[in-house]
């Protein structure tokens, strides 16, 4: 029994220490070249850039949020030609991939100028795209 509680502290201790993923990462970029890319994976990294750029905000890291807008505007050129779009988002991809495209043009934007209060509205545009044109539902 003296060993055990040592020993569990130990393993306790690194389990706590473990690696966790960095959630502000950015995916990867995409080729320069827009090629048809699944749908899941284009919003999976749509949201990703979502989140990496309210939290580029919250600190105002306008270098990182321009960044991000960049690779938004991208994502969106992608959207238009995702293949397994479902159904239902089949009619309207091209209006939502736009309309996030220009959201994030309006974000970058907004970083170049360091204007919080566009910022913040770009922001709230995109996010509420991303969820917009969820798989769920």
């Amino acid at each position: 029994m003296r060993r055990v509680l040592p020993v569990g502290s130990l393993l306790l201790a690194v389990a706590a220490c473990a690696a966790v993923p960095d959630r502000s990462a950015l995916p990867p970029p995409l080729p320069e070249k827009v090629t048809a890319q699944p749908y899941g994976d284009l919003l999976q990294r749509a949201r990703a850039q979502a989140s990496r750029a309210t939290e580029a905000a919250f600190i105002d890291d306008w270098l990182a949020l321009g960044d991000v807008a960049r690779g938004l505007e991208q994502t969106a050129q992608y959207l238009v030609l995702a293949n397994d779009v479902p159904p239902k988002h089949k009619a309207v991809l091209v209006h939502h991939a736009g309309d996030l495209g220009k959201a994030a043009k309006e974000l970058n934007d907004s970083a170049s100028a360091k204007d919080r209060a566009r910022t913040d509205r770009a922001l709230a545009k995109i996010n509420a795209k991303v969820r917009e044109m969820r798989l769920g539902d």
